[in-house]
């Protein structure tokens, strides 16, 4: 399984980017391997509109199911979701830190996004 990081580095011991389509960076980690892959992020990050979208397809095509990040927005979430990416909130910390308490079940689960009204 992969898990994406919003960060403010390519660099495991940075601090988680609390913003996720406004990161600079998303690290995605494969648990089986230990592999890291930065994405940079700043063509999506100076976006006007949409940052957030375009980071979800990013990360979904990089092959996370999971993303640990501070706040996403409505149509972000719904984009991962819709994906079938799990979103887990991280107050604050390092990404390494973000993946320990990952790994213990301790990260929180934002409610799923509303659907759509007709």
């Amino acid at each position: 399984m992969k898990v994406a990081i919003s960060s403010s580095s390519a660099e495991m011991s940075a601090p988680l980017d609390p913003r996720f389509g406004r990161a600079p960076y998303f690290l995605v980690i494969d648990l089986e391997s230990g592999a890291v892959h930065a994405i940079d992020n700043a063509a999506r990050q100076s976006a006007g509109q949409g940052a957030g979208i375009q980071a979800a397809k990013a990360v979904v095509d990089a092959g996370a199911r999971a993303v640990l990040t501070g706040e996403v927005g409505p149509r972000a979430l719904t984009a991962l979701q819709g994906a079938g990416v799990t979103v887990y909130r991280f107050a604050g910390g390092s990404v390494r830190n973000a993946l320990e308490q990952f790994k213990t079940n301790a990260l929180a689960r934002p409610p799923r996004a509303a659907a759509p009204s007709v």
